[in-house]
């Protein structure tokens, strides 16, 4: 096995997928379904302004979706052609078949998709559990990245901030289903203020319609006899991925990466230390970082004109139209 390849993970099967209300789709915003062997991926895309503009690939964290960057993929419409990829399990896409929620079975699905669509290579981006998944990506396929752009993204961290011990113990056997029994009379609305305020550094930057609709997506996600699963799963695999040593561990392989990398890291961030940010810089060879003070988990979802400008620069220097 090469230093890049990236080593199978065998799981067991996860349950198959069910029928639930629509998702939300943004004005300019097209959704599709990519049918391959064992796995059946989302995708939502916001097509460039203009045709033969590069394409650009964007993946989602924990918890999340590709919705997650519908306030970004606007901003760069007029420099890439972009596409934000459901994962596994999360959005609008099923379970796999091979129930692999691990970080490299998530980055083979990527991968898959990539390939399949011969979209490479692609401006990346990933956010958290996402950066994870694209700094796996990146290191395996450098043919595939044109360019990356990870924001907090999920490598090992030492000393992890207590506010993200929660998310840990979901990894832990029987963790999620207690949680799920413990939080059954739980409305929609109070777990989206849970995870605001777990992920924004000012939740109060989310206006009342975007409050209204992550409702409606947090009702539709509870709906799914999979959720629990998919999120206990990811968890694992995060963990996993933390303690992987050697030549498959997350931080040599941020080391193997050649794309052009910018990096992100909010000063408010509760689930991945700022305190990485040096560290992040110093692997990921000749980066550049972006700090906002101000911003938690999800900056491009709290700042996304200061993200887009970030990596406007990045894009255009490297392979921009």
């Amino acid at each position: 096995m090469s230093s890049t390849e990236l080593p199978e993970t065998r799981t067991a099967a996860a349950p198959p997928a069910s029928r639930s209300r629509a998702v939300r789709v943004a004005d300019g915003e097209e959704l599709r379904s990519v049918t391959l062997s064992g796995l059946s991926l989302t995708v939502r895309a916001r097509p460039g302004d203009r045709p033969g503009l590069p394409p650009a690939l964007y993946v989602h964290g924990l918890g999340g979706s590709s919705q997650n960057w519908s306030a970004l993929m606007p901003l760069l419409a007029d420099l890439v052609d972009g596409e934000a990829v459901d994962l596994p399990g999360f959005g609008v896409s099923p379970p796999p078949a091979d129930g692999d929620y691990s970080v490299t079975g998530h980055a083979r699905a990527v991968i898959r998709l990539l390939d399949s669509g011969r979209r490479g290579p692609v401006h990346l981006f990933g956010n958290s559990l996402g950066g994870a998944v694209a700094t796996r990506v990146a290191a395996a396929r450098p043919d595939l990245v044109r360019t990356l752009t990870l924001i907090s993204p999920a490598l090992p961290e030492l000393r992890a901030q207590r506010s993200a011990w929660p998310t840990a113990l979901l990894a832990l056997p029987g963790v999620s289903s207690f949680f799920a029994r413990l939080t059954r009379d739980w409305t929609a609305e109070q777990r989206v203020r849970g995870v605001m305020a777990l992920c924004y550094g000012d939740p109060g930057r989310v206006t009342d319609e975007g409050f209204l609709h992550a409702v409606e997506e947090m009702e539709r996600r509870l709906e799914l006899p999979y959720f629990w699963d998919a999120m206990a799963r990811s968890s694992r695999g995060i963990v996993d991925a933390y303690t992987l040593g050697g030549q498959h561990g997350l931080w040599r392989q941020a080391e193997r990466v050649l794309a052009p990398t910018l990096l992100v890291y909010g000063g408010r961030d509760r689930l991945v230390s700022f305190r990485m940010a040096r560290r992040a810089a110093t692997a990921f060879r000749g980066a550049r970082l972006l700090t906002l003070p101000d911003a938690g988990h999800v900056a491009m979802m709290e700042y996304p004109e200061t993200v887009a400008q970030a990596a406007r620069e990045l894009i255009a220097d490297h392979g921009g139209s």
